[in-house]
């Protein structure tokens, strides 16, 4: 894989054409600085879909389908550089989610520059993919925040409807450790109301509204008129977002993290995040793939590894249905 260098001399991509070979059947991705000054690498594929990875948290920040149609929420206000996260695209929770620990909230992955990755195996090499492979290491700052020496990895891939993320974990400390982790999926809605949630029906979850108090889902599917914050347990490799406005569906498929969350702000509290529009909130929702209730506990030199799958499926409907066969099945 080629990469071509945009202006601007980032030492971050520095060298990236001499690191990286570039097999004849794959698409050319290029590295370019953006307006904000933040470097980005570009993943495109043949059929004109097109994804926007940040160096700055190893987040894709952009995913559009072939007609390039936003698939992912970015806030209005979000800021690309430190000392914020980015508020939207598809951050990285690690080594904790939320405010379920003593760091600070969703951990500091998300807050890291992260740097290429030379050596992903044992991961295969992609096929008709577009791929990056990128790497996050502790450092001596990170140490005395959370004191366990640790590599994470990401491959971000695109392929004709489909975005689909590796994360690996490995553990290069003297004594085991364990962690959470979760990607928070920033989707863009056409409307929050006309939104509804399959595969999470009759599970357990802990509602954050309510101190985590366990409760049982009793709704048929999760659709939305008030504020929401649930971490959904023991759920299904598979969940299905339907945003009936587009015709749309998201299929949502994950490896090695049991947990998913639910969240959207509504208005009350959208208006009460710096870092947001006061009506984004009608446009976006979080569907995230996590190891949150129970941490991973990792020996040294032990690797985890999870995997998320975000496709695209044009949804037929009747009487305001979703024709299952095409969620279980997909029709991409």
């Amino acid at each position: 894989m080629e990469w071509k260098r945009g202006t601007g001399g980032n030492p971050l991509v520095r060298g990236i054409r001499s690191r990286l070979s570039r097999p004849k059947s794959m698409p050319l991705n290029t590295v370019v600085n953006g307006r904000d000054g933040s470097s980005r690498i570009v993943l495109s594929e043949p059929s004109g879909s097109r994804a926007e990875v940040s160096l700055y948290g190893g987040q894709v920040v952009s995913w559009k389908n072939e007609r390039r149609e936003q698939l992912l929420y970015m806030s209005t206000k979000a800021q690309m550089k430190p000392p914020k996260a980015i508020r939207g695209g598809l951050p990285i929770c690690f080594p904790q989610f939320g405010n379920f620990g003593a760091l600070e909230r969703h951990g500091f992955a998300r807050n890291r520059f992260w740097s290429f990755d030379n050596d992903p195996s044992p991961l295969p090499p992609a096929n008709q993919q577009s791929t990056v492979d990128l790497v996050l290491k502790s450092t001596e700052d990170d140490l005395k925040i959370w004191p366990h020496s640790f590599e994470l990895r990401v491959r971000i891939s695109i392929s004709p409807g489909k975005l689909t993320i590796i994360p690996r974990v490995r553990n290069t400390d003297p004594k085991a450790f364990s962690f959470m982790f979760a990607l928070r999926n920033y989707l863009y809605v056409s409307d929050i109301s006309e939104v509804r949630v399959e595969g999470l029906e009759t599970l357990d979850y802990l509602d954050n509204l309510m101190r985590r108090e366990r409760f049982t889902e009793q709704a048929d599917a999760i659709t939305f008129d008030g504020e929401i914050d649930r971490v959904y347990l023991n759920t299904p490799t598979k969940i299905a977002i339907i945003d009936h406005e587009r015709k749309r569906t998201i299929e949502l498929r994950k490896e090695g993290m049991p947990n998913a969350v639910v969240w959207n702000p509504w208005d009350k509290k959208a208006k009460s995040i710096a870092d947001m529009g006061d009506e984004d909130y009608t446009t976006m929702l979080c569907v995230d793939s996590g190891a949150i209730e129970t941490p991973i506990l990792l020996k040294p030199c032990e690797e985890w590894r999870g995997r998320q799958e975000l496709s695209i499926v044009s949804s037929s409907y009747c009487s305001g249905q979703l024709d299952p066969r095409k969620v279980l099945y997909g029709d991409h």
